[in-house]
């Protein structure tokens, strides 16, 4: 599995922490936005995405469930369902993501910024929550986020921690990590513990290598960024989660997000419990 794109979101899109999911959505549509969506529309609840034949979806049901920290389900589509109301208005699935990834039989055979090319009658779409969400907490709160101030994609890194496994799906946990200082750890605990829809509490605090982690300057997905000598890294469940399973599983067809190119919603991060 190759890095993500991590291309900056730039002002001649015209996207901003203030924009609205619509917005996003629309500027990833039009082809302005095609990189990740880290800092944008910090209202709006994001979400990951994975895109399987509906012969596959109950089994991945069972991963997600059986798995609730990395793959928090915000909603399920019917086959073939792409126009997604119940996650925002005129939201098409197949266009409103900067960016996707299309895997067949485990193997990444294209990144494209538009679907339709691909898409199928028996496709079913998982909406996964996302911890771009309970950033809005966190900058609420105060507490700085360093690939947010730089521009970049979070920092990304596969574990040692096995996953619970359901049919063809299992693999081990994919985390992101932010480097704080051990006040604003505490406090980032206390805020995110409060929403198991978007990965809810860190999962570890510190050393790197006791979660499989070797080298915290190479992550596995986005940009890595700088732990200060008086910082921890804080470690959270991540929604690429899935797309290890699915590498794991290789199945003939599927499609997931690239890693922090997300689904912008208009749900509210405030009805998380974010405000």
């Amino acid at each position: 599995m190759n890095p993500c794109d991590s291309h900056s979101p730039t002002a001649s899109n015209g996207l901003t922490a203030q924009s609205t999911g619509r917005e996003v959505r629309q500027a990833a549509r039009s082809g302005r936005l095609s990189g990740h969506t880290s800092g944008l529309a910090r209202e709006q609840v994001q979400a990951n995405l994975a895109i399987l034949p509906a012969s596959l979806a109950g089994d991945f049901l069972r991963f997600c469930q059986r798995n609730p920290k990395p793959c928090p389900l915000l909603a399920v589509s019917e086959p073939g369902q792409y126009l997604l109301d119940e996650l925002g208005e005129d939201l098409d699935i197949r266009s409103d993501v900067p960016r996707y990834r299309v895997w067949q039989h485990g193997e990444l055979v294209a990144e494209p910024t538009d679907l339709r090319e691909f898409w199928r009658d028996d496709l079913v779409t998982f909406a996964l929550g996302c911890s771009f969400s309970f950033e809005h907490g966190l900058l609420a709160a105060g507490i700085a986020l360093r690939h947010v101030q730089q521009g970049r994609n979070v920092a990304m890194y596969r574990t040692n921690i096995a996953t619970r496994s359901a049919g063809p799906f299992h693999g081990p946990m994919v985390v992101s990590m932010r480097p704080m200082k051990a006040a604003d750890a505490i406090r980032a605990v206390q805020i995110t513990a409060r929403v198991p829809e978007v990965h809810g509490a860190p999962i570890h605090l510190g050393d790197p290598a006791l979660i499989g982690i070797g080298n915290l300057a190479r992550p596995d997905y986005g940009d890595a960024v700088e732990v200060l000598p008086d910082e921890l890294p804080v470690f959270w469940a991540c929604g690429v989660t899935p797309q290890s399973a699915i590498a794991t599983a290789r199945p003939a067809f599927c499609i997931t997000h690239a890693p922090g190119h997300m689904l912008v919603t208009d749900r509210l991060n405030r009805h998380l419990g974010l405000g």
